[in-house]
C-alpha cells in the first residue's frame, strides 16, 4: 500500500490548534501523521491527540531516541499510544545524535548501532508482554513486565541511513525510516533493505516560488544537519562527499556563514523541495515513484494558511 504522511505539529501553529487540520487529513488523502522529537514537542503527546481527532490515520514516531528514555519507560510510552490507537501506531526509534543525546539530555552517546539493536530486541519482548530479564551488550534489564500490554503490539521501525543499520532494519524491524536524501538516492537505500520492507522517508518542503529565499533556508538547514557525523557519512556513501567538502571545511573552522555559502545550489535543490504548491506535490510524488512507500511531508515553512498548504500538497 502506498501511503502519504504529514509531520505534525506544524511549526508556528499551537498544538491544540491542529485539531481541525488533523481531522481533515484522511478526507484529503493523507494516510499518516508522524512526529519528530528534537527540542520542540515530545514525540508521543501530539499523536495521542491525533489518535482521537482522526481515528483513520496511522500514527508514527520518526523518531524517538533510544538514549533519552530508559528502556522500560520507552516501552510504556509506546504501549500507551498503541492502546489509544489499536493497530494504528508505529514506533520509530533511532540513535539520534550526540548533540541531542549528550548535549541536551545528559546521556552518554555510546555504541549507537548496538544500543539501537538492543533496544529493538528489548521492545519486541516487552511489547509482547514478556517478562524481560536480560543482559544486552549495551544495557541490562531485570524483571521488567508491562502491566498494560497493547493488543496488537505496535510495529517497530528503525531510523537507518547507511548499510549496517538498513540491514538491521531488514532483518529485525518492520520498516526503515530515512531522512535528508534526494529522490535519486532512494534506489541505493532501498537496495539495502529489499523490496518487501516498508521504507519511510521524511521529505522537507518549502512551498515558495522565491527560489533564492528557499535556497537560503535550505543552506541553513543542510549545514545544521549534514555536519553531524552520521549525516556526513551518509552523504559520503551517497556520493556527495566532494560536493560537501567545502562546507565541512568551513564548518570545522567555525565559519558558519562560509559553510552555508559553500553548499552548491544543486545539493539544496536535491534535498529541499521548493517551488509552487503543485511543483512541490509532484516532487514528493517522485520520492514515491522511486521506491519510498511512505513519504512524510515536513513543512519547513507552513505559509500564511497552513491548512490550505497541507490540502494543496495532498496526493492526487
Amino acid at each position: 500500500m502506498k501511503r502519504w504522511g504529514l509531520t505534525i505539529p506544524l511549526n508556528g501553529v499551537p498544538l491544540m490548534a491542529h485539531r481541525e487540520l488533523v481531522e481533515r487529513l484522511p478526507d484529503l488523502g493523507y494516510t499518516d501523521a508522524w512526529t519528530a522529537e528534537t527540542a520542540g514537542n515530545d514525540a508521543f503527546s501530539p499523536l495521542l491527540l491525533a489518535s482521537q481527532w482522526a481515528p483513520r490515520l496511522r500514527l508514527g514516531t520518526a523518531i524517538v531516541p533510544v538514549y533519552t528514555r530508559g528502556p522500560g519507560l520507552l516501552a510504556m510510552s509506546a504501549a500507551t499510544l498503541a492502546d489509544a490507537a489499536p493497530g494504528r501506531f508505529v514506533l520509530g526509534i533511532g540513535a539520534s545524535s550526540p548533540v541531542i543525546v549528550s548535549g541536551w539530555n545528559a546521556a552518554e552517546f555510546a555504541e549507537p548501532f548496538g544500543r539501537t539493536r538492543d533496544t529493538l530486541r528489548f521492545l519486541r519482548a516487552a511489547l509482547a508482554g514478556q517478562k524481560v530479564t536480560e543482559k544486552y551488550p549495551t544495557f541490562s534489564v531485570n524483571g521488567f513486565r508491562l502491566e498494560r500490554v497493547p493488543d496488537p503490539a505496535p510495529g517497530i521501525m528503525l531510523a537507518a541511513l547507511r548499510p549496517g543499520m538498513l540491514r538491521l532494519a531488514a532483518r529485525e524491524a518492520d520498516g526503515a525510516i530515512t531522512n535528508w536524501l534526494a529522490p535519486s538516492d532512494v534506489p541505493k537505500v532501498q537496495a539495502e533493505i529489499g523490496d518487501d520492507l516498508e521504507l519511510v522517508a521524511r521529505v522537507f518542503v518549502c512551498p515558495t516560488e522565491d527560489r533564492e529565499a528557499a535556497r537560503a533556508l535550505g543552506r541553513r538547514m543542510i549545514s545544521s544537519y549534514l555536519t553531524v557525523p552520521v549525516y556526513a557519512a551518509f552523504h559520503d556513501w551517497l556520493g556527495r562527499g566532494e560536493l560537501l567538502a567545502p562546507m565541512h571545511e568551513a564548518w570545522a573552522r567555525g565559519d558558519r556563514k562560509a559553510a552555508n555559502a559553500a553548499i552548491p545550489d544543486e545539493v539544496v535543490d536535491d534535498l529541499l523541495i521548493h517551488g509552487s504548491l503543485a511543483e512541490c506535490r509532484e516532487k514528493v510524488q517522485t520520492y514515491q515513484d522511486n521506491g519510498v512507500d511512505t513519504p512524510l511531508i515536513t513543512l519547513a515553512v507552513p505559509g500564511d494558511d497552513p491548512a490550505a498548504t497541507v490540502a494543496a500538497l495532498a496526493p492526487r
